[in-house]
């Protein structure tokens, strides 16, 4: 499936290093299907977004990849893409970009007609073919129909989705320069999240963050000295202090790290999806790595 990393260090900013694919050292790692794409987004001091993302459809796309990519921001999106719609394609590869704000998604929803409709005069902020690019419109929509409350545009679309459209899997960050979300729904997926204080459990440690499925890597030197929180779609380390989200959990890290966790969706899907509903290669796409 989808990894999904996300890290606040809000109020400060802090240097990173990420590694989003970690080149395979093993038969049984080359074994593993190869994701299809990879991205990383931050912000600079003016609050404008910045990404580093592409499809991975040859070797130089691979090596892109492997290649570590160093930042400094407050917030930071990181995702590894096991497509289940739309093609290979710079576009249709995560974190998207609306009105700087940067969106990535683990699931699959179908009917993408009845959420094209939804959009309404909306439909010009999707460049690419995914569910999940779709579903971040429909959040810049409702949004703007809230004054900018961004936590009530996540569920106010959520809310809809789950009415009118089958899902399988939504689980989702959102971040801004100063701000993060995350909402996990329904409880088909994990997603974790670690309010890491200054220097970890042992108090004196730079953070350093690895998927078990060899993916995902980051390490950040001044989180020994400054804390953070962390989201994923697995524990990154061993640290004691990593709690899956409930299903239909929004979760919001302000610019001050004040953390809330609030029940937005109490329900299941009306039209949950399994994976013997979905086409191989989406159901392929969901299977843990």
């Amino acid at each position: 499936m989808c990894r999904l990393f996300g890290l606040s260090a809000a109020p400060q900013r802090v240097h990173a290093t990420f590694w989003l694919l970690e080149a395979p050292d093993s038969l049984a790692a080359q074994s593993r299907r190869e994701p299809d794409g990879t991205g990383l987004g931050v912000f600079d001091t003016e609050g404008r977004s910045h990404v580093w993302k592409q499809p991975l459809a040859a070797y130089e796309d691979e090596k892109f990849a492997y290649e570590a990519k160093q930042s400094e921001s407050l917030t930071f999106l990181a995702h590894i893409r096991y497509a289940s719609t739309g093609g290979l394609e710079l576009h249709n590869t995560h974190p998207f970009v609306q009105h700087d704000r940067l969106f990535a998604h683990n699931g699959v929803i179908g009917d993408l007609p009845a959420l094209e409709e939804r959009l309404g005069d909306q439909r010009g902020l999707v460049e690419g073919d995914t569910d999940s690019e779709r579903f971040f419109a429909l959040v810049t929509k409702e949004t703007y129909a809230r004054g900018g409350d961004v936590g009530a545009g996540i569920t106010a679309a959520a809310r809809w989705a789950a009415e009118h459209l089958p899902i399988y899997a939504l689980n989702l960050i959102l971040t801004t320069a100063t701000e993060l979300w995350a909402l996990r729904y329904p409880d088909t997926h994990d997603l974790y999240v670690l309010q890491r204080e200054p220097g970890g459990p042992h108090g004196d440690r730079h953070l350093e963050h690895a998927s078990t499925a060899g993916r995902i890597r980051a390490r950040s030197g001044p989180l020994a000295h400054h804390r953070a929180v962390v989201v994923a779609s697995e524990r990154m380390d061993e640290d004691p202090g990593w709690q899956n989200l409930q299903p239909g959990q929004l979760l919001h890290v302000g610019a001050d790290q004040i953390v809330t966790r609030r029940t937005v969706l109490e329900q299941p899907p009306r039209h949950q999806l399994t994976l013997d509903d979905l086409g191989a290669h989406a159901a392929a796409s969901q299977h843990g790595r």
